[in-house]
């Protein structure tokens, strides 16, 4: 019966989870058909009767409601446990469930959302996680449909239990709608599309308050929509007409700008499988040796023309989410800054390789030093000042792009922008990220317009900077001053999470 739960081939060893599953629905299988015993079971028992009764909704979907009315008798943690143990399965094995056991887990996901279960945000989230970026295959299209079918369809339920969670699926949406549109229409897709419309104009209709948690990302996320008469309608009410989203809290988009995005969005955009293979290059690899782990990382998650998108999400995870500690920064483990310059150089497409940059600048635009990580900021300066001068048309790339969205990302709100890239700049060199910016500002191989961009930011930037941060420009004022060159090699990052 283990076929039935989990495809495996010939060589794998089984999963323990799966063994777990299958030994106690054997242990209890007696037990599951009516007349139901009416013995109370002691805990360990519960826990074992809560598992086989989990197998047998999987794995025997003719019986799904006798099981799950011999659950509801049986509770008493208010389906806590339960609820963990899908999380765990969706996590842990979602990728490896036979087709009839996916569609049983979003049944009994459904009947655990209507009760509602004890854990149900964590479940919901796990799946979200599960609908991988840039992927249009069947069963990741199902599963996407499946889910904005259920938020749609226990909205009320959500919203008055578990409100945060629609936030969640509102970004996750969001994402996956721009990908959605730039495949060629058929009826199946179409269908998903307008119930991803559905449920996201919903959101920012009827729940803007939710949709505001996000931050600056759903502005990101928004912008790649906009073509779409929906969204375009939303957009321009965000820039002229905020009173339409009923909220007295909302009254310009530079709020959104300078609003911090949690770091828990961007792992919905990273299946549980990619974050630990992530995390494990940027642990336990060496600077030389990533080569191979990139390449096999490569072959199982980009392999695919399409999937070129997922690189955008990729990188904002980086950033944001991924902050290693001060031991794996000084080690000589490969730095994030490394990885991301190889995902953008993996980008074959022009659209993809700009909103990949976007993700690695955005926090640059909107920086506040008293409530943004100077960790999310670090990559992009790390990439520029690293590859000087073996790489040095990627610092030409970076810089250039990063002085494009000064001037064009918003006109009408270019004094943020500008103070925002400012203040980044000054807290790299206050947390001692770059020594100096002397490697920008005096490197022979910049081009000089781009070195007189430099010295303009700084000097025409300096009357308009936060009270707080005068301290910090004094020092950026004075290195962009000294004549002496400071190697990239000496980059100091010792101090970095004092943040």
């Amino acid at each position: 019966m283990a076929s039935k739960l989990i495809q495996t081939t010939g060589h794998e060893a089984e999963n323990p989870i799966g063994v777990c599953l299958r030994e106690a629905f054997g242990l209890f299988e007696s037990q599951l058909r009516p007349p139901f015993p009416l013995t109370i079971p002691s805990p360990p028992e519960y826990i074992n009767l809560n598992r086989a009764i989990f197998y047998g909704i999987l794995c025997e979907p003719h019986l799904a409601k006798v099981h799950i009315k011999h659950l509801h008798g049986k509770i008493t943690d208010g389906y806590s446990f339960f609820t963990n143990m899908l999380t765990e399965v969706v996590n842990d094995l979602y990728s490896k469930l036979g087709d009839t056991a996916k569609v049983q887990l979003i049944w009994v996901t459904t009947e655990m959302v209507s009760i509602p279960a004890i854990g149900i945000d964590g479940l919901l989230v796990a799946l979200l996680r599960q609908i991988v970026s840039g992927d249009f295959t069947e069963g990741n299209l199902w599963l996407c449909s499946e889910l904005v079918g259920l938020f749609l369809a226990k909205w009320d339920c959500l919203l008055e239990e578990e409100p945060l969670v629609l936030s969640s699926a509102l970004f996750t949406f969001l994402r996956l709608l721009a990908d959605h549109h730039r495949l060629s229409s058929n009826s199946k897709l179409d269908v998903l599309k307008q119930m991803e419309i559905k449920f996201c104009v919903r959101m920012f209709r009827e729940q803007f308050h939710l949709c505001f948690k996000i931050g600056r990302d759903l502005v990101r996320l928004l912008q790649q929509l906009v073509h779409i008469p929906e969204f375009g309608a939303i957009w321009k009410d965000l820039l002229v007409n905020p009173g339409e989203f009923k909220t007295n809290d909302y009254r310009d988009i530079s709020q959104l700008y300078l609003s911090r995005t949690s770091s828990r969005y961007f792992l919905l955009r990273i299946t549980p499988e990619m974050e630990t293979q992530l995390r494990f290059l940027l642990t336990h690899v060496n600077l030389g040796s990533q080569k191979r782990y990139q390449a096999w990382f490569g072959r199982k998650f980009l392999c695919f023309p399409e999937r070129e998108t997922l690189v955008v999400d990729i990188v904002r995870f980086i950033c944001c989410s991924l902050h290693p500690p001060n031991e794996i920064i000084q080690s000589a483990v490969i730095p994030r800054w490394a990885v991301i310059g190889w995902l953008l150089k993996s980008c074959g497409r022009n659209y993809v390789q700009a909103n990949a940059k976007l993700a690695l600048f955005y926090d640059w635009l909107f920086f506040d030093g008293r409530l943004d990580s100077v960790m999310n900021i670090e990559p992009a300066i790390l990439l520029m000042v690293h590859s000087i001068p073996k790489y040095i048309d990627v610092t030409h790339t970076l810089l250039e792009f990063l002085f494009l969205l000064m001037e064009n990302y918003d006109v009408e709100r270019k004094d943020i922008i500008n103070h925002g890239v400012l203040s980044a700049f000054c807290m790299l060199v206050r947390k001692g990220v770059v020594r100096s910016l002397d490697i920008l500002v005096y490197c022979d191989a910049i081009s000089p317009f781009l070195k007189q961009r430099l010295v303009e930011l700084f000097s025409g930037m300096k009357a308009t900077v936060y009270k707080e941060l005068q301290p910090v420009l004094k020092v950026c004022s004075s290195d962009l001053l000294k004549a002496s060159s400071v190697e990239a090699q000496n980059t100091v990052t010792g101090n970095m999470h004092e943040q």
